[in-house]
């Protein structure tokens, strides 16, 4: 029997319930726990996230070497133009920004608070013919 039964990652950031609410709306996701100071969500896809209230919380620098990546997210999806503008409407904004023409296997963005993740592109896969 495993002593873990489950894990999930959290966020601390200085708003909890508006971090949350990015994040539901970016997964379809529902909350499962709230408290003063904690949120936890559980996405359409299983994904689970907490954000703690910290106060002194500052965002990441990435991809800056001063205070850099704390954590990083990566969420896979069919269609990132569909995508960045979800992320965009929700308050979200692109890291990388270079050579920003023409469809990436990857992209980089910042949450409302500044942490960053990475949305990777999966294509259908097509049946095979014959």
């Amino acid at each position: 029997m495993a002593l873990v039964k489950a894990g999930l990652v959290v966020l601390d950031c200085a708003e909890p319930e508006k971090l949350a609410g990015f994040y539901k709306e970016l997964l379809e996701a529902e909350e499962t726990h709230e408290s003063a100071n904690r949120v936890e969500i559980l996405g359409a896809g299983g994904t689970r996230l907490a954000f703690r209230r910290d106060m002194n919380a500052t965002p990441p620098s990435w991809p800056r070497p001063e205070n850099s990546l704390q954590v990083h997210l990566d969420f896979v999806v069919e269609d990132l133009d569909e995508a960045e503008r979800r992320i965009v409407g929700l308050g979200g904004r692109p890291l990388e920004t270079k050579d920003a023409s023409g469809p990436h296997e990857e992209r980089g963005y910042a949450d409302p608070a500044g942490h960053s993740f990475t949305l990777r592109c999966v294509p259908p896969t097509a049946p095979k013919q014959g």
